[in-house]
């Protein structure tokens, strides 16, 4: 358990796992600062029903501005006097419809590598810091081939590792998947080779499915990756699959909280992802929704008439099951968790 002098800074705390962390963090007795990148940021967490309901202190909830997490030293200031560390937040924007191949390594690849290291060397220029949660990505670790692209029986691990692809990359979603395996490269190699006071933890979470408690406009509730599980229920045909795995939000973030204990050994990874090896079936949407949310069905609030191809990636998470003596929810609750979020939204519009 926490002791009330401990301080733990989490960045990407207006973000849909990084909030959610945020919420857990102070739940679980945590003092938080939370690194936003204007007052805007810090206002819309003040405001969330979950942080307004907690009513915390200044004590408790605190804030700092870093409007640039990729300028050198950018959170020099930020890390002074925590214990620990939750390093959710990714330079990479959503909107990268527009990125010419070209300027893939310089989007994606460098920021992450950037972002990741600047955090790690802040942290390393102080004493008293004790470990460091960084959000990973399944697809740190899984080759994109045989994640995106062919079907395989390999049954992926966190003890698994995959070299980082170089550029040219096919398109934007292997560029990202690239960044990703270049940030736990860069990760490791650095606590190997400054062997800093503090330890790493890895986080790996699959597709992140569940409400998303500062979005609040309807038009605004499928991005991320909500909007592969509830598009279709909004009649959306996507032809593209997307790999079976999908893990709640509320777990994957309770997870990055959990870790904080030194309980659990560091400089290690953690794989996050539901419905067993196998994992999910993303078209299962439609009956999950026909089952709960029959009357908004006839009504035609919601269409669920829409299709979400799954294409079979095997992962298996026993592992991080067993260390945390947890077990994830499946994909029936991510599902209504989203679309009774979408349901308040339509009616209080």
């Amino acid at each position: 358990m926490p002791s009330a002098q401990d301080l733990v800074l989490i960045t990407g705390g207006t973000g849909h796992l990084g909030f959610r962390v945020l919420v857990d963090a102070l739940h679980a007795g945590y003092n938080v600062r939370a690194a936003v990148r204007s007052q805007e940021k810090a206002n819309a967490i003040l405001e969330a029903p979950s942080v307004n309901a907690f009513s915390p202190s200044s004590s408790q909830l605190s804030f700092v501005i870093v409007e640039n997490i990729l300028e050198d030293g950018a959170y020099d200031e930020a890390v002074k006097g925590v214990q620990y560390i939750i390093h959710v937040a990714s330079p990479i924007s959503a909107k990268t419809e527009d990125i010419p191949e070209e300027e893939f390594d310089s989007y994606f690849i460098q920021p992450a590598l950037k972002g990741t290291l600047g955090i790690l060397k802040s942290a390393s220029k102080i004493s008293g810091i004790k470990r460091i949660v960084i959000t990973s990505s399944e697809v740190a670790i899984i080759p994109w081939k045989e994640f995106y692209q062919e079907e395989s029986d390999v049954i992926f691990n966190d003890q698994w590792k995959t070299p980082l692809a170089k550029a040219p990359y096919a398109n934007k979603f292997e560029a990202y998947a690239a960044s990703k395996v270049g940030a736990l490269l860069a990760t490791q190699d650095f606590v190997k080779e400054n062997n800093p006071g503090f330890d790493v933890i890895n986080m790996m979470p699959s597709f992140i499915v569940g409400k998303n408690e500062l979005v609040t406009k309807v038009e605004e509730i499928t991005s991320g990756t909500n909007g592969a599980a509830l598009g279709q229920v909004l009649g959306v045909k996507n032809p593209y699959p997307n790999p079976s795995t999908t893990v709640f939000v509320n777990d994957i973030a309770k997870l990055h909280v959990l870790a904080l204990d030194p309980k659990i050994p560091g400089n290690q990874s953690f794989l996050a992802n539901s419905e067993g090896i196998n994992g999910t079936n993303w078209g299962d949407a439609i009956d999950i929704v026909a089952k709960h949310y029959p009357e908004a069905v006839a009504k035609g609030i919601l269409p669920n008439n829409g299709s979400q191809p799954t294409k079979s990636t095997l992962i298996d998470v026993s592992r991080t099951e067993s260390v945390f003596g947890m077990k994830f929810e499946p994909y029936e609750v991510q599902v209504k968790s989203v679309v009774g979020h979408y349901l308040d939204l339509v009616g209080k519009k």
